[in-house]
């Protein structure tokens, strides 16, 4: 940021170019616009900080909750990034409190078929992820992210309060079996209420997770080197802080919901995120609020939009004569070969004007589209990944339920076992932090891997994990036809499913970090939220992934309550199930080896980071 005090030098000229005969008189400062202006110029953009001497400035892109220019001093910093992260904490204990064990109510007390009951988590979690789209749009073109994630938050705490209630009332659920293990299902309408309770959840939730990294990173100055370093460690915290409120989630509010009851876990999840909220507005006056660059949706739209129009035009042989707005040069990208179709929207047409963007776009804008358009076939090839995780909260679930789950007299709750999927995470990460990548930048000299890397790690573990899954359910499934396929519990430890838990929770902690470091830095910096939402759209997309192949197979092997994917799991396959994912997961990871190997990184920029043009820091 350019410091004011450099403006003495400019406005005072150490001796003035016409000597006057006023020169040699008493200075009068009534009487110097120059002066007045100059100590305005400091007052409203520098202090002298009391606490260690040094100079306070104000953030160039931010403002306060006044729309002033946000001080340093005042604004920002770890203090409000940690309020917006008890909201993340809370967001998480919620969503996956439900999801994990969303499963085991469906077919237990709502009386589903298994595979009916995996759809409906799937179906859930896709929707949260993909609402998180929705939740961007709204942030960037009309709310901003503190009014998102306020109204989101609310949204959320109704939800899970209305869940709370109907998990309580008995007309809102089925009565349970009789002696003949008879059992009714759940009507219209009460699947409509639960449904309805969901999807408001899942509506609070996505415009949480569209939102809440942003405006935690809006927290620090990324032009000041010390808070760059302190957004840095945001993000780890941030990770942390998911990975915290999945692990409360797992073991506590589980335990919770199959001990007390699930009206009260819920009330719980309802109450936490009340007080997240309130705490989140006690740090209003404190916040950095920056002014949204517009959905970057909208500007793909536009480029493609003018590109349709400029269809039937040839492109100019020198491509300096496409169009470009001088005002972006700071952020200009140099033109590339690549998707030649879209440079028709740079081409300037009679009548055009650079006033109407969905006519005329600049080359910048162009290249910033295809850069979105290059990490689509890297993208696409993630998808299946989050389709095994669907998974280990569906079926594994289902799975749980039906072996031993006891440690002396304590039973531990199926949807518990997750709780080996968190801890594979922070095991991951702190090996991977504290071991490999000091191993590897002695062999290598690198810091760590790259997120290309990762994200095939990612793919390979999870490949191991469902291979081990398989194997795992046909030693189930041989106990299961042993002792009696009608057996409530099955005399073969849960423990043996730790390895399919641990092989995927391991491939997330490298995958969904390569995936976000990977969208990020390869993302346009103009459209900062695009890289987040390509990453959350791939979640969404592998949940809805399972969902649809849970049908395609129920369809092919049996819909008759049969099949491999049978209504009680022990008369199916799951088995097989597994194993088809694991060969759709080896051909998903030649096609990703692929990809990475033709894709072609933005060459030739201008700069993808601002010039600096000889401003100072202050």
């Amino acid at each position: 940021m350019r410091c004011p005090l450099s403006f003495l030098s400019e406005s005072l000229p150490t001796k003035p170019t016409t000597p006057s005969p006023l020169s040699t008189l008493t200075f009068n400062p009534f009487k110097n616009k120059t002066f007045f202006y100059l100590i305005f110029s400091i007052a409203a953009t520098c202090k002298a900080s009391k606490m260690d001497g040094k100079l306070s400035c104000r953030v160039a892109d931010a403002v306060d909750y006044k729309g002033f220019p946000a001080d340093k001093s005042k604004t920002g910093g770890w203090i409000p990034a940690a309020l917006i992260l008890g909201i993340e904490i809370c967001e998480r204990l919620s969503t996956m409190g439900i999801a994990v064990n969303l499963v085991t109510y469906m077919s237990g007390v709502m009386h589903l078929p298994s595979a009916a009951s995996a759809n409906i988590v799937t179906d859930f979690m896709g929707t949260c992820f993909l609402l998180s789209l929705l939740g961007g749009f709204l942030a960037d073109s009309f709310l901003g992210r503190y009014y998102t994630i306020l109204i989101s938050a609310s949204i959320q705490t109704l939800g899970t309060a209305a869940l709370a209630i109907a998990t309580k009332l008995p007309q809102l659920r089925p009565p349970p079996c009789d002696g003949t293990n008879t059992c009714k299902e759940a009507n219209g309408f009460q699947m409509g209420i639960l449904y309805l309770t969901l999807y408001l959840i899942a509506l609070g939730t996505g415009g949480l997770k569209s939102s809440i990294s942003g405006f935690g990173t809006d927290q620090f100055d990324e032009k000041d080197e010390k808070e760059k370093t302190k957004m840095a460690f945001f993000f780890n915290r941030f990770f942390f802080f998911i990975s915290t409120g999945t692990l409360m989630a797992v073991t506590v509010l589980v335990y919770i919901q199959d001990e007390v009851g699930r009206s009260w876990a819920y009330g719980i999840c309802s109450v936490s995120m009340l007080v997240a909220i309130l705490l989140f507005l006690s740090g209003t006056k404190r916040y950095r609020y920056k002014k949204s660059m517009g959905s970057p949706v909208i500007h793909i739209l536009q480029v493609i939009s003018a590109a349709i129009k400029n269809r039937k035009l040839e492109l100019p042989h020198n491509v300096a004569l496409l169009y470009e707005d001088s005002s972006e040069h700071a952020t200009r990208i140099q033109h590339t070969k690549q998707f030649q179709f879209l440079d028709k929207a740079a081409i300037v047409a009679e009548g055009d004007t650079a006033q109407n963007p969905w006519k005329l776009s600049s080359v910048t804008r162009v290249e910033e589209v295809k850069m979105v358009a290059r990490l689509l076939p890297v993208w696409a090839t993630t998808i299946l990944f989050w389709t095994i995780y669907a998974q280990m909260i569906t079926f594994s679930v289902v799975q749980a339920s039906t072996m031993e789950r006891t440690i002396g007299s304590f039973q531990i709750p199926a949807g518990s076992l997750t709780v080996f999927f968190v801890a594979a995470i922070l095991i991951t990460l702190g090996v991977y932090d504290r071991l490999i990548m000091p191993l590897w930048k002695k062999w290598k000299g690198k810091q760590g891997f790259t997120n290309i890397q990762r994200m095939a790690i990612g793919l390979v573990l999870s490949i191991l994990g469902m291979a081990a899954a398989a194997v795992a359910e046909r030693k189930r499934l041989a106990v299961a036809k042993a002792v009696g396929d009608n057996t409530a519990t099955l005399p073969i430890t849960v423990f043996l499913l730790i390895p399919q838990f641990f092989l995927v929770g391991s491939g997330e902690a490298f995958i969904y970090t390569g995936q976000l470091d990977f969208f990020i830095t390869n993302s346009p910096k103009g459209m900062k939220t695009m890289s987040t939402g390509l990453f959350l759209s791939t979640l969404s997309l592998g949940f809805f992934i399972s969902s649809f192949l849970v049908l395609v197979v129920k369809r092919v092997t049996g819909n008759d309550g049969q099949g491999w994917l049978a209504d009680n799991i022990n008369y199916g396959r799951l088995d097989c199930f597994y194993g088809l994912l694991t060969i759709l997961s080896v051909i998903n990871f030649v096609a990703f080896l692929v990809c990475v190997n033709r894709y072609i990184p933005q060459e030739g920029k201008d700069s993808q980071k601002n010039h600096s043009l000889g401003e100072e820091k202050c």
